[in-house]
């Protein structure tokens, strides 16, 4: 039989071609079907990404802003003769107190002493010439009312006693200029207060209104800032100025509260900057005039958002983050940040109160992306 078997070559071929037709048909019938299930599959959800997100919470931001200035007299004269002379004296010295109407200088007073000896004389001289002319027109007057004398000789008479009265008067008023003057040769404090500085020294002529000494109260100080000119961008009210804080830089723990006063219209030709007085009441013994001290005020701003710089994105070179909205999916809104600090940034504009921003995996978003925020992230 297996020689029949080799020798029927026929029934070979025919055995395995058979073979063959089977297998291919099953083969198709197999891939017919995979090709089947696979049209009828549904398409694979895309992938919804974790983020970190918190809730907006607008609140207000203290605007410090720190200067550094010196301590200065409120009130402060510059005091001078009222006449001109040679300085005899000057008493007062730099540093030293003073009492209201305390002698401070001296000037040569012997020519305002024979002035006021020459008035004195001319007043004596007026007062004999009123006496003559006074009983000079007592005596004509009753000579004109009996009638033995003219009308015109008695209106002569009585225009002398009249032009004595006036010289009279005149002559007082000299006398006074004249005491006055002698007077003014002795310069006096105008208030209680300490000696800051001098400007003539005994033997210098000096002249009306030079300044001889400057006296300064030493219960009223400002301290005095120069502020540049981008401080007063956000400058609050002034009818409600803020309170500054004032401290000693050699010793920052004496502080006093003071209350900015005057604001200079125009700025330093030279600096730029404008100078802020700031008033301080009760201020400590140490804070003495030119001491250098800080100010520190505290500006009250408008409600803003601290974000972590994580949570910052770039748009179009402008700075936006990722909001999460109501339906999950995330877009991307413009800010504006008002400052950026070490660790956070401070958005002004742009946000509101309960959104939620994205903190982690901004760069990794896109627009209306649905997301999952991360459990406890949120709140």
């Amino acid at each position: 039989m297996i020689a029949a078997f080799f020798h029927n070559r026929p029934l070979r071929r025919r055995l395995v071609a058979g073979s063959i037709a089977v297998l291919a048909c099953g083969g198709a019938m197999v891939w017919h079907g995979a090709q089947s299930e696979a049209s009828n599959a549904k398409p694979a959800a895309p992938e919804t990404r974790l983020v970190k997100a918190i809730a907006v919470a607008p609140m207000l931001s203290a605007d410090t802003r720190i200067a550094i200035g010196e301590i200065r007299p409120r009130l402060e004269s510059d005091l001078g003769f009222r006449v001109s002379g040679k300085l005899l004296e000057r008493i007062a010295e730099i540093g030293s107190t003073v009492k209201k109407g305390e002698v401070l200088a001296r000037i040569d007073n012997q020519d305002y002493r024979n002035r006021l000896s020459s008035a004195e004389a001319d007043v004596a001289a007026a007062q004999a010439v009123l006496v003559e002319a006074s009983a000079a027109e007592a005596r004509i007057g009753a000579l004109l009312a009996k009638g033995f004398t003219t009308r015109a000789s008695y209106d002569a008479t009585l225009k002398n006693l009249r032009s004595a009265q006036a010289k009279l008067k005149s002559a007082n008023i000299a006398f006074e200029m004249a005491k006055d003057q002698l007077g003014y040769t002795e310069l006096h404090a105008e208030f209680d207060g300490i000696v800051t500085a001098t400007g003539a020294e005994a033997g210098q002529s000096v002249n009306v209104g030079q300044m001889v000494v400057r006296v300064a109260d030493p219960e009223s100080r400002d301290a005095v800032f120069s502020i540049a000119e981008a401080a007063f961008a956000n400058t609050p009210d002034t009818k409600r100025p803020p309170q500054v804080t004032v401290s000693l830089l050699s010793n920052p723990a004496i502080t006093a509260v003071g209350t900015i006063r005057e604001i200079a219209p125009m700025a330093d030709a030279a600096t730029r900057t404008f100078q802020v007085k700031v008033s301080i009441e009760n201020a400590p013994d140490e804070m003495r005039f030119g001491a250098s001290v800080a100010g520190r005020a505290e500006m009250g701003g408008a409600p803003v958002v601290m974000l972590p710089g994580s949570a910052l994105f770039d748009k179009d070179g402008k700075p936006a983050v990722w909001v999460v909205s109501a339906s999950s999916a995330v877009e991307l809104k413009p800010v504006t940040v008002a400052r950026y600090e070490t660790d956070r940034v401070v958005v002004s504009e742009g946000l509101a109160k309960g959104d939620l921003v994205v903190t982690a995996g901004v760069n990794r978003l896109r627009e209306q992306e649905k997301v999952r925020i991360v459990e406890g992230e949120g709140k």
